[in-house]
């Protein structure tokens, strides 16, 4: 019988870490910045900024600089109060120098400082001093200049005034951390997306934007990009940039703004002929893209007007029901922002409101508004509900169908599509399917697969447009229709992600312009209708090679026309490097063969074959399709986890994804002539 040990410990007091200071972020900086990636480094600027917009929302300070300056320094100006510079009575030091180096100090927790305020927990400043190499705060204030200068979040000296000031503000200079960001390199296009969002939710404010990193000298300011944000109607200027190039319902926007309580609402809507909702919500100009009490309360009153409205007017008969909540979704652009002096977030990054008296503000202020609007915009009232109804009888017809193709069994796998080569595992977390053009292609890859994990799904037929067609065409659709079975989860109301059969959902299509089209064509499906899937991370782009490259034994692949030259210097080089140790070894002068000019005969003799090219007596060939690799080619190169380069598919600006998606695929012809124009000259690898 085994006795019972005490196996001696060193834990104890001193194990214990005890983190002062800034050092938890430092420690822990996905607390705080929700991780160290590009998006991390970038909140860093979203926490300044918001500080600035803080003051702005305040009523002071209608001007914001962002700069962007040479060796990742990023620069924020703002006209406002100044962050005081008298001695805290608590900390003892000065309020600039609490608040950049003290967790949870700021004016936002109901010392009067703010009404209204993005920051939360007030850690904003802070974190971004923590996880910044050096920090530089310049105060305008009591017409003077004040100036403290930090070190990852230490303070190098006193605060001490440093010249006089005619004006009130703040200006902070940073220069993110390269021992906590693995890579540092800000988006001009992300920050400009964020600072227009943030103009278009205060009005009056105005951004400029400047990128000076390409600016050596003073004398070459002319190179300095700039970009001004100011609207004066605000979120309605929001909604119209969002449609810009859509057929719209209602060419009124609706708009409300109103103060319930504590808390200010403003909601503007218009409604797109198209497929999808694009529904933006903002607590304290901080974006919630998970959305929260807010948004439940404007879908709630959305649908209740529209019901109400249409069956009083006779539109809507009794026979007919009532829109669901889907119904009245569909097509529809709105933007909802709340601002009050508590809010409640999931998380600091903010990504969810939770404060319930939200609900019942938002819902109220939403339904009296838009009721009035329908009363006095009768027409725009037609074209929404009429968008309702287009939306409700596709939903009937979807369902129709579903219901005839979706059948139990084939969403428990037991109907599968015929084209369908399944896996042998059950386990959805290991598994993943290929979705393969052609049937040539689709045959090697089930030749070359591993039977155990992989499933193989060949298209056969012309894919169905989805950003130009309903749910009840697509659920019809000989070529989706396999996908929509094969994947388990069902589409539109009967989607259920805990369904899915495969883990892993991976395009393979070939490698030139047909192939770019029919990925295109499928993002665009999965997008449309399995946007979740997109975003959980289980779509992907296989990427086979362009070029497989042989000289004797020594056989290599590439995936373009860069590396392709780099692995013909590299294995010229090999080549030389032989040679001149096999002259060595016979006790000779060591001899290099000269490399073959294109085309030419090796030493050997041997000349290209049909669709090959040689090059220094190294056999190239290119690979035109999927279908002219073997599958033991396939396997090595494309489909074994140990040797394969995939891309996923993420969601990094919902907007622009839309935006790009309806250029590309919609109907408005001139939009997307415009796009091919613009973008013709950087196209790389293009068969004509």
């Amino acid at each position: 019988m085994a006795k019972n040990t005490v196996q001696k410990s060193d834990y104890g007091a001193k194990s214990i870490q005890v983190l002062e200071g800034l050092d938890p972020v430092r420690k822990r900086p996905g607390m705080y910045i929700g991780g160290t990636s590009l998006e991390g480094l970038h909140h860093l600027v979203w926490e300044v900024v918001n500080n600035s917009i803080d003051e702005a929302m305040a009523g002071f300070g209608n001007d914001i600089i962002v700069r962007l300056l040479p060796d990742n320094v990023v620069e924020v100006v703002d006209f406002g109060r100044g962050i005081p510079v008298e001695i805290h009575p608590q900390t003892k030091k000065s309020t600039l120098e609490t608040v950049l180096t003290v967790l949870h100090a700021g004016g936002k927790f109901g010392g009067g400082g703010y009404k209204v305020s993005g920051g939360l927990h007030g850690v904003g400043v802070s974190v971004v001093n923590a996880l910044s190499e050096w920090t530089k705060v310049e105060v305008h204030r009591e017409g003077k200049v004040w100036l403290q200068e930090f070190a990852r979040g230490k303070s190098k000296g006193d605060v001490k005034p440093v010249g006089k000031s005619k004006r009130t503000g703040t200006t902070i200079i940073f220069k993110a951390d390269s021992e906590i960001f693995p890579e540092i390199e800000y988006s001009w296009n992300k920050i400009l997306d964020y600072l227009r969002y943030q103009a278009y939710l205060t009005k009056g404010i105005r951004i400029t934007t400047e990128d000076w990193r390409s600016v050596a000298t003073k004398a070459d300011e002319y190179k300095v990009r700039r970009y001004g944000f100011y609207f004066d109607s605000g979120i309605i200027s929001f909604v119209r940039f969002l449609n810009r190039n859509k057929t719209v319902k209602n060419e009124t926007p609706f708009y409300i703004e109103k103060k319930v309580g504590d808390v200010a609402v403003e909601v503007s809507l218009q409604y797109a002929d198209t497929f999808k909702e694009h529904l933006f919500a903002f607590a304290n100009n901080i974006v919630n893209p998970e959305g929260g009490t807010h948004v439940t309360g404007f879908r709630m009153a959305l649908t209740r007007v529209i019901n109400d409205y249409a069956k009083k007017n006779g539109i809507l008969k009794e026979k007919d029901g009532s829109f669901s909540s889907d119904d009245v979704l569909e097509g529809l652009t709105a933007v909802v922002s709340v601002k009050l002096p508590d809010p409640q977030f999931e998380g600091q990054t903010k990504a969810k409101l939770n404060n319930t008296e939200v609900r019942g503000a938002v819902s109220s202020a939403t339904a009296e508004g838009l009721s009035d609007f329908f009363e006095t915009h009768p027409q725009d009232a037609r074209g929404i509900i009429e968008k309702c109804m287009l939306t409700a009888r596709a939903r009937l017809a979807a369902r129709a169908a579903k219901d005839a193709v979706l059948r139990k069994g084939a969403l428990d796998g037991m109907t599968l599509p015929g084209k369908l080569a399944d896996c042998t595992t059950r386990d959805a977390s290991k598994s993943e399917v290929y979705i393969v053009e052609g049937d040539s292609a689709g045959g090697s890859a089930k030749q070359g697969r591993d039977r155990m994990f992989q499933a193989i799904l060949p298209l056969r037929g012309k894919l169905v447009n989805v950003e130009k067609t309903s749910l009840d065409k697509v659920v019809k659709s000989d070529t989706l229709k396999p996908i929509i079975i094969a994947l388990g989860v069902g589409i539109g109301d009967t989607f259920d992600i805990s369904k899915l059969r495969y883990n892993k959902v991976i395009l393979m299509a070939d490698a030139d312009v047909d192939g770019s089209h029919i990925r295109t064509l499928l993002l665009t499906f999965f997008y449309r209708y399995y946007e979740s899937l997109v975003s959980g991370g289980h779509i992907y782009i296989a990427q086979p090679p362009l070029y497989r490259l042989q000289k004797g034994k020594d056989v290599r692949y590439a995936y373009n026309d860069d590396e392709k030259a780099r692995v013909v210097e590299e294995m010229k080089k090999i080549a030389e490097a032989k040679a001149t140790a096999r002259a060595d070894k016979k006790g000779k002068a060591a001899e290099v063969v000269e490399p073959a000019s294109e085309g030419e005969e090796n030493a050997e003799g041997e000349g290209s074959t049909a669709g090959e090219e040689k090059v220094a007596g190294i056999n190239i060939q290119r690979y035109k399709g999927l279908g002219e690799m073997n599958p033991e080619q396939l396997w090595e190169t494309t489909m074994n986890p140990e040797n394969r380069v995939m891309l996923q598919v993420s969601i990094e600006d919902a907007e622009e994804a839309d935006r790009i998606f309806d250029v590309l695929m919609g109907n408005d012809v001139e939009p997307r002539r415009r796009f091919i124009q613009t973008h013709a000259k950087t196209v790389k690898n293009l068969d004509v």
